[in-house]
């Protein structure tokens, strides 16, 4: 408690010129980092949401950060560029880092210190946030926990980072890997990562980071690792194995789930309008549209003509328009209408008859 009282008394005592105008411009919003977690003497990216501040989309913003301790001290007004963050796009500032280097610091020193504790502003320092801390997850306690694996976040989202652990020692012939990758899928194998050991770039892009003494990391984001992901599809898990080289030994079946999500509204096809006649326009429509649907192919019968036609749209809508004045033309005393229609995939939708209301 005393370290922190302490970090935030400097935070007022270490800004020159307080006196002098300064706009504060907000709170920092949501803050993480990728990977989700790390070792200091790793590389990472922390990422800051600005949103709810006054700065400018695209603003020149620095990080002036004290704890653990301040590399560019005395650059208040005149930010050094190293401190330069990275615009991302919607209000998202980025900054990458390896934390023993910045701050030219051991990471045992890292540790024992109050933590990462900033302020981001503008060049000259006349704009300023509140004060800030980035969060830290320690990961420690893993290598004692006696845990074949250990996911960060425990729940996967698609376009999350995500963090996996896994501790060798636990899986028998692992000892003597000089390698070990990461041979995976998500929906119980429905889109694949795999290991393929004889092409370079797979080998490299499903590779552990080596932490040492048996302990490796996977550092992924579903919806970036993965390939060929069709539009609206909805991550239930990830099922994966560890490689030992080129298959010399692989670990049990392991699985991450997603994270809660809320179910699409289920699919509504509808006719407009309710009731027609030989001389109205009939309009087809079906909404909320599952993964993969995008075309609505129809066919109606009338009488002995048979008219075939589709239409086109995305996941959200489909929807056209059967001019039936123009193709019933000529076709005396139809009293009804047989409508047929499929999807891309060959589902039936409907297959039903539509009674034609007598016209005076």
């Amino acid at each position: 408690m005393k370290k922190l009282l302490y970090t935030l008394l400097m935070a007022l005592y270490l800004i020159p010129n307080l006196t002098q105008a300064q706009e504060l411009v907000g709170s920092v919003g949501s803050m993480w980092s990728y990977p989700v977690v790390y070792q200091y003497s790793e590389e990472v990216t922390w990422y800051f949401d600005l949103s709810g501040t006054t700065l400018a989309e695209n603003e020149d913003v620095y990080i002036w950060i004290w704890s653990p301790s301040e590399p560019d001290a005395g650059n208040w007004e005149n930010s050094s560029e190293f401190a330069h963050l990275s615009y991302e796009g919607n209000f998202i500032w980025s900054f990458t880092l390896t934390p023993t280097e910045y701050f030219s610091m051991s990471a045992e020193d890292i540790a024992a210190s109050a933590g990462f504790w900033f302020r981001l502003k503008d060049l000259t320092g006349s704009k300023q946030t509140e004060v800030a801390n980035m969060p830290y997850t320690p990961i420690d306690s893993f290598f004692t926990a006696d845990e074949m694996m250990r996911s960060y976040p425990t729940e996967a989202t698609l376009d999350g980072g995500l963090s996996i652990l896994f501790n060798s020692n636990l899986v028998d012939g692992f000892a003597d890997a000089t390698s070990v990758h990461m041979h995976s899928g998500m929906n119980t194998w429905a889109i694949l990562q795999e290991y393929q050991s004889w092409l370079p770039e797979i080998v490299e892009k499903t590779k552990l980071k080596d932490m040492g003494d048996g302990f490796y990391k996977m550092d992924l984001i579903p919806s970036e690792y993965y390939n060929d992901i069709p539009e609206g599809f909805i991550m239930e898990n990830i099922t994966f194995l560890f490689v030992k080289d080129d298959w010399a030994g692989t670990s049990p079946e392991l699985v991450i789930y997603a994270a809660e999500y809320i179910p699409p509204p289920p699919p509504e096809f509808r006719f407009f309008p309710l009731q027609i006649s030989q001389k109205d326009f009939l309009q087809i429509s079906r909404i909320n549209n599952e993964t993969g649907i995008n075309t609505l192919i129809y066919t109606i019968t009338a009488g002995s003509t048979e008219i075939n036609g589709e239409f086109s749209g995305n996941m959200d809508e489909i929807k056209g328009f059967i001019d039936l004045p123009t193709l019933l033309e000529g076709i005396p005393n139809l009293t009804e209408i047989q409508v047929l229609v499929v999807d891309n995939q060959g589902n039936t939708i409907i297959d039903t008859t539509l009674p034609l209301k007598t016209l005076d």
